[in-house]
């Protein structure tokens, strides 16, 4: 009987002292009785991940890798990863141990039940900061009311995916990806794995609360248009107060009580000016979308690989 492939596959930015300590903790925990393929993606790494992925051996071969021609983003690393693998299924996973790898055979057994998609939820959540966990726990808020998708809280980019599933999503081909969200939208039959992440083994986060900020509107754009109906919807609020409001203001004329002054005049113009531009900037950022997408550059462009990869895709 034909062993089963398992592809692993590992986005890494500036994580050359993790590299290692993975790899020996794969070699501890992966199951026997399966055929293993390791792609880690260096994301324009500048420290020396990319010489570290040259000497790396995994099990006597040495482990695949993309090397991007500059920081192209996480998701974007991710994609070119699960374009690339050839396995009967795929594992994603970070490179930094706080996905743990010891979770890999549970993932596996749940897949050799049937689901096409295995995904994990992270539960110790009391770890993170109390900016990162409200903004969390807002974030997959507003995706649920906004998209009509159930997106639970914790859930990341640590999944396990069936080579049909892995086959479907490499047809997208979007300029602001969220894996997740996509993922969920497929369908297919899925399951999840509850997990407590581990320690970052060493290095720095490179998710800042800028990018988590950037991350979390991407996928509210990518997957709604709900908030240009909440456009509509505060316009027409604002347009019924302001009828409201000349009735107020000919009463005060006709009773001589308007007094002359410029304070609420420049508070309303201020005010409506505000609002305009928090209209015009939702509008902005899909009109940006469209314009992006109707560019169709390549979502990442790999410059040395050692596992068979186009330049561009």
């Amino acid at each position: 009987m034909q062993q089963k492939k398992l592809s692993i596959v590992i986005p890494v930015l500036n994580e050359s002292s993790n590299i290692r300590p993975l790899l020996d903790a794969f070699e501890a925990c992966l199951p026997r009785g399966y055929e293993f393929e390791i792609i880690f993606v260096d994301d324009g790494s500048d420290d020396d991940t990319l010489e570290v992925l040259h000497q790396s051996m995994f099990r006597g071969k040495a482990v695949g890798y993309l090397s991007f021609s500059r920081n192209f983003g996480h998701q974007n690393a991710l994609k070119a990863g699960l374009d690339r693998a050839s396995g009967d299924c795929v594992i994603s996973m970070d490179g930094d141990l706080q996905h743990p790898p010891e979770l890999i055979p549970v993932l596996l057994e749940k897949w050799e039940q049937g689901y096409d998609v295995v995904y994990t939820r992270r539960k110790d959540t009391r770890k993170q900061g109390t900016f990162k966990r409200l903004t969390s726990h807002w974030f997959y808020r507003f995706m649920r009311s906004l998209s009509g998708m159930q997106m639970e809280e914790g859930i990341a980019d640590f999944r396990l995916l069936d080579r049909k599933v892995v086959d479907v999503a490499a047809a997208f081909h979007e300029p602001d990806l969220f894996l997740r969200g996509i993922i969920k939208w497929m369908g297919f039959r899925q399951c999840a794995v509850d997990y407590t992440s581990g320690q970052r083994f060493s290095g720095q986060t490179k998710y800042t609360h800028r990018k988590m900020i950037k991350f979390a509107l991407q996928g509210i754009t990518s997957f709604s248009v709900k908030p240009l109906y909440v456009s509509i919807v505060l316009g027409i609020v604002f347009f019924l107060l302001s009828l409201i409001y000349i009735p107020y203001i000919l009463w005060c004329v006709v009773t001589g009580q308007a007094v002359q002054g410029w304070a609420s005049i420049v508070i309303t113009i201020m005010f409506f000016g505000g609002l305009n531009m928090l209209l015009l900037g939702i509008m902005g950022i899909y009109i940006g979308k469209i314009f992006m997408q109707t560019k169709q550059r390549p979502g990442y462009i790999i410059q040395e690989a050692n596992i068979e990869a186009s330049l561009k895709t």
